[in-house]
């Protein structure tokens, strides 16, 4: 079992900042992939961006050059630098790691964009 503690997150005005981070269960082997996805209110939860196999990183076309996906500072745990930030990228962000195959999810936190 991973579980995953997200924090960050919050409200911010369209052109702003705003920084998410995760951390797995310590002591957690064999994680080979962090990602955050989110969802927005009557949208399917989608994917943002993904760091996996010696750091490799792919983002979604909508993030591509606002967004930053990175390995924490502590193993297992992964950040998501937002720039720019626009009213369509309003939506709980979830953390999900990959282990053995099998995804997991963290509990979301909320991002607001406004205009």
């Amino acid at each position: 079992q991973v579980q995953l503690a997200e924090s960050g997150g919050g409200s911010v005005e369209a052109g702003g900042s705003l920084k998410l981070s995760c951390a797995a269960s310590t002591r957690i082997l064999g994680i080979s992939e962090m990602a955050w996805y989110r969802q927005a209110p009557g949208k399917q939860r989608e994917l943002v961006a993904r760091i996996f196999e010696e750091l490799q990183t792919a983002y979604a076309p909508s993030v591509q050059g606002r967004f930053t996906i990175s390995e924490g500072a502590a193993k297992n745990a992964v950040d998501l630098e937002m720039d720019n930030l626009k009213p369509e990228d309003t939506g709980v962000y979830y953390c999900n790691a990959i282990r053995g195959g099998v995804p997991f999810w963290g509990q979301g936190t909320q991002v607001t964009v406004s205009s």
